[in-house]
């Protein structure tokens, strides 16, 4: 495929930030003429499906400021220097919900929005939880509220607009697609 590749002429950071940095590039396109691009660097996240002993999928409630609203969401976070995905994934886990996973598995990672940024989210999944024998602690500039949901509850709040982001609803479908070979 690389006859549709653009390659990059020149390359401008206009912003850098505690979790985004953000660049203007000039691009050279497949027919030989130029193109702007607006490109956001990420250092990557993971997401985490856990669930209780009794099937309970674990969310987080959080007010998200670009939507202006809360969202309820499967456990996340962004990977830090030098950190292993499945070391943030199971960080993110008992900072966010109080809960450790005994083992935890890869499921896949994905590109959120690569029309114009190059994060990539690890998605894992864990069914031996197991609550943290210490008080977990948040960030400093976060706050939320740990729900536990029924697969079933969750669909709801996915067709209500609670779920409305990409690597949550990816969970759920994930949930429900495993249900329904699990009944095959």
């Amino acid at each position: 495929m690389d006859h549709l590749k653009e390659t990059e002429r020149s390359s401008k950071q206009i912003y850098a930030g505690k979790i985004i940095d953000l660049y203007v590039q000039e691009v050279e396109l497949p027919n030989g003429k130029t193109s702007m691009r607006e490109v956001i660097k990420h250092p990557g996240a993971v997401a985490v499906i856990a669930l209780t002993k009794d099937g309970k999928l674990l969310l987080v409630e959080q007010f998200r400021k670009a939507l202006e609203r809360t969202l309820a969401e499967i456990p996340a976070g962004k990977l830090e220097p030098g950190e292993e995905p499945e070391t943030t994934a199971v960080r993110e886990l008992e900072e966010e919900t109080g809960y450790t996973a005994k083992s935890i598995s890869h499921l896949v990672s994905f590109y959120t929005s690569p029309g114009f940024a190059d994060e990539l989210v690890h998605l894992y999944i864990t069914e031996e939880l197991e609550p943290l024998k210490t008080e977990a602690h948040l960030d400093e500039d976060e706050f939320v509220e740990l729900m536990e949901v029924t697969l079933e509850e969750a669909e709801g709040m996915l067709a209500n607009g609670q779920i409305y982001d990409a690597k949550t609803a990816y969970a759920v479908q994930y949930l429900q697609l495993r249900r329904a070979l699990q009944n095959t």
